[in-house]
């Protein structure tokens, strides 16, 4: 997932002269099936422990794409917050990563009390033909089963699903958050946004077909991000202080090594989609995005809205979410944008960024009236 700006992964600085001369059918399945072999090539047929999870809590719903982990403390007596963790790869314990760098404790301790967390999970081969159109549904039964309206939080890929979600069930969300989210991918490049345009869906097809209707996680890693991370971008990345050849920096390490290393399998027609629909044809900002049955209309979103975006991010340019501004008709006196100094994934384990940004989130969450202006 994370891939430091400064200096790109070996793996994309390698495939991606095949990628840009990819233009014909037969080519961009050739190279396709290399990459696949490559990625295969270099696994070692062994797959990664799932990483544990740092807060107490219980699960409180099982489907087949997702688990519902409750981090409730004490009486529910406030309005229930949903994270909606991404489902791109890596798994949703980067949003309780270990002490001191977990979101989740970070919103305890600003105050939300009544938390849950979708942790999606890994797809098995009889469900590589489920697309957005289930993941929105099982997101549905699970705000049904926590009972609307909700808080509703969603970082990255989970951000422009809960978008999605707030525009198709307006009345069942009360405030939304969206953090690093691709949204409007005209409105400024990235470094995963050139790749996803320049690359045909040709390879994308292949890459499914290769892996038998899934993209494995395992495999995609390889190309898709970094399969390790040096010491010293991941002390950039926790934003912390502690010194690199320190026990309790290597405690830190051990526990992003963890998580990184751990993969999740996509169902190909999930990935297809998101490909195509958001990235290649940018439907969701331009207004021809269908999702349960309905053309999904941005404009219908009024609800408080919060937009938090990385300075230096590599993987969602900040104007991909900030676009939402003028996609929505939330009024300007309920809707906040702030933009923190990290990268995408120190929106989530960075200390200082959960430390200096994500209380301030909170307490907007936690404000019954509006009326404070906008505020970049």
């Amino acid at each position: 997932m994370y891939d430091p700006a400064a200096r790109p992964s070996p793996s994309l600085v390698l495939l991606w002269p095949a990628f840009a001369a990819a233009a014909a059918g037969d080519m961009a399945n050739l190279v396709a099936r290399q990459l696949a072999e490559f990625a295969i090539g270099g696994a070692d047929g062994q797959s990664a422990r799932e990483p544990p999870w740092t807060t107490p809590h219980s699960v409180a719903l099982e489907l087949k794409t997702v688990r519902l982990r409750d981090f409730t403390i004490g009486a529910r007596n406030q309005p229930p917050a949903l994270l909606c963790a991404p489902f791109a790869l890596h798994g949703a314990a980067v949003t309780d990563l270990t002490t001191g760098h977990s979101l989740v404790a970070a919103l305890q301790r600003a105050g939300v009390r009544h938390l849950l967390v979708t942790d999606w999970r890994s797809a098995t081969s009889d469900m590589r033909f489920l697309g957005i159109d289930e993941y929105l549904a099982d997101l549905n039964v699970v705000v049904d089963a926590i009972g609307a309206p909700i808080d509703l939080i969603g970082l990255c890929q989970g951000g422009w699903m809960s978008l999605i979600y707030a525009a198709r069930f307006p009345n069942k969300v009360r405030k939304l958050v969206l953090v690093g989210a691709p949204v409007d991918i005209a409105a400024a490049r990235s470094a995963l946004s050139t790749l996803a345009e320049s690359s045909p869906l040709a390879i994308y097809r292949e890459l499914v077909r290769l892996g038998n209707g899934l993209l494995p996680g395992r495999n995609a890693l390889k190309f898709w991000g970094s399969a390790s991370v040096d010491a010293e971008d991941i002390r950039q990345l926790l934003q912390t202080e502690q010194a690199i050849d320190s026990p309790a920096f290597a405690r830190l390490q051990a526990a992003f090594e963890t998580w990184n290393s751990y993969t999740v399998d996509l169902p190909g027609t999930f990935f297809l989609e998101c490909v195509e629909k958001l990235y290649k044809r940018n439907e969701l900002a331009t207004g021809h995005f269908v999702a349960l049955g309905r053309t999904i209309d941005l404009a219908s979103v009024t609800v408080p809205l919060f937009l938090l975006a990385a300075r230096d991010d590599e993987l969602v340019a900040p104007q991909q979410l900030f676009a939402v501004e003028r996609l929505v008709r939330t009024p300007a006196h309920d809707l906040r944008k702030a933009i923190a100094p990290c990268h995408h994934v120190g929106l989530f384990i960075g200390k200082a960024t959960l430390e200096n940004v994500w209380p301030g989130i909170a307490h907007w969450l936690a404000e019954t009236s509006a009326g404070r202006a906008a505020m970049e």
